[in-house]
């Protein structure tokens, strides 16, 4: 069982930047698959970005392409998603999570969830 904690949301103005971190409870944390993925009020669970088990490869949504980057640091057991130019469209609560097998990009593929951290952007 992995345990994921986020942290690092929070309340900014359009424009700004916030760092989210998630920390993992299980060694060896590198062999997991990991994403962020962000669901706002009243929609679906969408994936924002996710990286691969040494860190070497990443993938983002068009939406957040040259703004948001993920990272991990797999001695700390914890991946990182630095949000810059944040806008009001991007106000959701951001999960991280743990894939267990099937398509990246669904969360149904994901065994292992975070319990969320507030992202809220101000115009």
């Amino acid at each position: 069982q992995v345990q994921l904690v986020e942290s690092g949301g929070g309340l900014v103005q359009a424009g700004g930047s916030l760092r989210l971190s998630c920390a993992a409870s299980e060694r060896p944390f590198s062999r997991y698959f990991m994403a962020w993925f962000h669901q706002a009020l009243g929609k679906e669970r969408e994936m924002v970005a996710n990286i691969n088990w040494s860190g070497s490869s990443t993938y983002y949504a068009d939406s957040v392409k040259g703004r948001f980057t993920i990272s991990r640091d797999n001695a700390k057991n914890t991946v990182y998603l630095q949000m810059n130019s944040l806008k009001p469209e991007d106000t959701a609560v951001y999960y991280c999570a743990a894939h267990a097998s099937g398509s990246l990009s669904r969360p149904s593929s994901y065994d292992y969830w975070g319990q969320g951290t507030q992202v809220t952007v101000s115009s």
